[in-house]
């Protein structure tokens, strides 16, 4: 694997249950593309073989929570790319702290 990238979205809502909803929405775009996501309470990282793939689905969820508010989202992305080596797999990094 070559990139791995993570994405806190925050969207501009008036609620909690908006921003979830919007969020929720986000996630449920990243699962679909049928990478390897996996979601934290700050962030969801998601690995890929190709960077602009990961980068056309960043791109897509920024477009999603902005259709979603209409008020505008702020994003923080995260990205390991090795173009001629693997990156530290989500597995990896974490695994061992829930078993």
């Amino acid at each position: 694997m070559l990139a791995s990238v993570a994405l806190q979205i925050l969207p501009e809502t008036l609620d909690d249950e908006h921003t979830v909803k919007v969020v929720d929405e986000v996630i449920a775009y990243m699962k679909s593309t049928g990478l390897n996501c996996y979601v934290g309470p700050f962030e969801t990282a998601v690995e890929g073989a190709d960077i602009d793939v990961l980068m056309d689905v960043m791109k897509e969820c920024l477009h999603i929570a902005g259709k979603a508010t209409y008020q505008g989202v702020a994003a923080f992305i995260k990205v390991v790319y090795r173009p001629e080596g693997d990156v530290l797999t989500i597995e990896k990094k974490v695994t061992k702290h829930h078993i």
